[in-house]
């Protein structure tokens, strides 16, 4: 990403005129990307809203939903601004900002506390509620705030839970507080919003547990950007799709490891959203799992301005055609990632699928009965790092020095030497996973691209995404692709996607 395009980016909320012009045009694509509050009602929507537009002089613009609620601006119930794509700033973003939203979106606060989240941030609190303030209109604590009330009005409108569960289950501290924020933010008791929803037609029937050892059953609409090559992210998943652990058959299904247990997922592509059924052993991992799964999907970026941009190369034109709104997979667990990187990396995609069966064969967990939906739902949990560290060697075929390689970073990841999350720095990150014995440097950036969502990463020496660049008559050797692929910043990542497709076969790397 080049520094232009991150100011670019950071200063859309503060580009009135560009803002306003947005909102005269109900333009849905800037829907996340900034809100826009009306003095005169004190009500905040998004740009997209259907209601008049009002006069310029009567609004003002905020960069998130936390900062307008700061500012005294309750949620419109009509355009309801919490429920659309999340802003492509924080995958484009790799400042601290970015980097605090996406740990926010994971539930860190509700954790670990502010602390927490400065720790795993590498600030103190005081620096860190500083930026965020100066940077998005809000501290920690009131953007964790508006994620609990948009957890909270999902599960009043799209559950049959008791409100007084719901409460906890978005990480509420007391039904008090919850009630108090229900009513500050969407200017509407939890009953009355339970009881629009019903009359909205929005409820999709009873997902409430029958006891508290079935779990939680949830249907969610996950809202995405158009367009979206959902064609190819399901062929990209079924390449790399673990058995036991993924299932591609029809509908898209995975088991996910989460803070308070297991869950199930399912999700099924439809015309404006992806269809979520979820299943969960604890309640309180719902904001977390729907963080996981769209960056899963990168449900959260911008296929125009990645359009805009590549459409300016006429070797990538036939492609950006063909596909228009391709999407970079990302990744739901760190340590899962780096483990599937190292078989990835020197091998075939057919051969470390083969082989990463076996080792969820061998070691992944079962999933509970009664999170399981239907008989081909899969039912391992991938296996954890501590217990491939201890049972790597005795499974795993060899070389042995690959073996060896897999234990030892598994080890690492164990121990917490190697640390592995959505809110790492790139830099830092990659320069410590390259600081580790095995992992190549397309291991390194594999795992940026993927679980950071970074977007403009080239893969310049993957065989495949080489191969892919030669039939669309672009120079395959690394230096020739690297300044080619100059062209393509901030989205690099994203024409490599296009590459690897055009390459037409699973890929190895040297």
């Amino acid at each position: 990403m080049t520094g232009s395009t991150a100011r670019t980016n950071a200063a859309l909320w503060r580009d009135t005129e560009r803002c306003y012009r947005a909102v005269r045009s109900k333009d849905a694509r800037f829907d996340g990307q900034f809100v826009l509050a009306v003095r005169t009602t004190g009500i905040y929507c998004r740009p997209s809203c259907p209601a008049r537009t009002p006069k310029p002089q009567n609004v003002e613009f905020f960069p998130t939903s936390a900062a307008a609620q700061v500012r005294g601006y309750r949620a419109c119930r009509r355009c309801l601004p919490d429920a659309v794509p999340g802003s492509p700033e924080w995958d484009v973003r790799a400042d601290l900002a970015g980097r605090a939203m996406r740990l926010i979106a994971e539930g860190t606060v509700e954790r670990e506390g502010v602390s927490g989240l400065a720790r795993k941030l590498g600030y103190s609190e005081r620096q860190l509620s500083r930026v965020l303030t100066a940077e998005l209109g809000a501290g920690p604590l009131a953007l964790a705030r508006a994620h609990r009330a948009h957890s909270a009005r999902v599960l009043i409108e799209m559950s049959d839970l008791p409100i007084t569960d719901i409460a906890f289950a978005a990480g509420f501290s007391s039904v008090r507080q919850f009630n108090d924020t229900i009513r500050e933010v969407f200017a509407a008791t939890p009953s009355e919003l339970r009881t629009a929803a019903v009359r909205r037609g929005h409820r999709r029937g009873p997902t409430a547990p029958t006891a508290p050892s079935t779990g939680v059953r949830l249907c969610l609409r996950l809202p995405f950007r158009r367009p979206f090559d959902t064609t190819g992210v399901l062929d990209f998943l079924t390449a790399r799709a673990v058995p036991g652990v993924e299932s591609t058959e029809g509908d898209y299904r995975r088991t996910l490891r989460l803070p308070h247990g297991a869950a199930v997922v399912r999700l099924s592509p439809r015309s404006t959203h992806i269809e979520c059924l979820l299943r969960l052993t604890d309640i309180r991992d719902l904001s977390g799992a729907v963080s996981r799964i769209r960056r899963l999907w990168d449900l959260d970026a911008d296929p125009q301005a990645v359009l805009d941009c590549l459409s300016a190369d006429p070797a990538l034109a036939p492609w950006l055609s063909a596909a228009p709104g391709i999407r970079v997979p990302g990744a739901v667990d760190g340590p899962e990632l780096v483990l599937r990187a190292l078989f990835e990396q020197g091998m075939s995609t057919r051969r470390a699928h083969i082989a990463l069966g076996r080792l969820v064969t061998e070691l992944g967990t079962p999933i509970a009965p009664e999170l399981l939906d239907a008989t081909d739902d899969p039912t391992l949990l991938f296996p954890g790092p501590t217990a491939v560290a201890e049972h790597a060697a005795s499974i795993l075929p060899g070389p042995q020095d690959r073996v060896d390689t897999i234990r030892t970073i598994a080890a690492a990841l164990a121990q917490g030497d190697l640390d592995v999350h959505v809110g790492r720095d790139a830099e830092d990150l990659r320069r410590d996973l390259l600081a580790v014995p095995g992992i190549s440097s397309w291991a390194a950036d594999y795992i940026l691209m993927r679980l950071l969502g970074h977007p403009d990463i080239l893969l310049g020496t993957d065989l495949v995404l080489r191969r892919g660049a030669r039939s669309l008559g672009i120079d395959a050797t690394y230096s020739g692709l690297t300044t080619h692929a100059r062209r393509w910043r901030p989205w690099r990542s994203y024409a490599g996607m296009y590459l690897w497709r055009a390459g037409d076969q699973p890929h190895t790397t040297t």
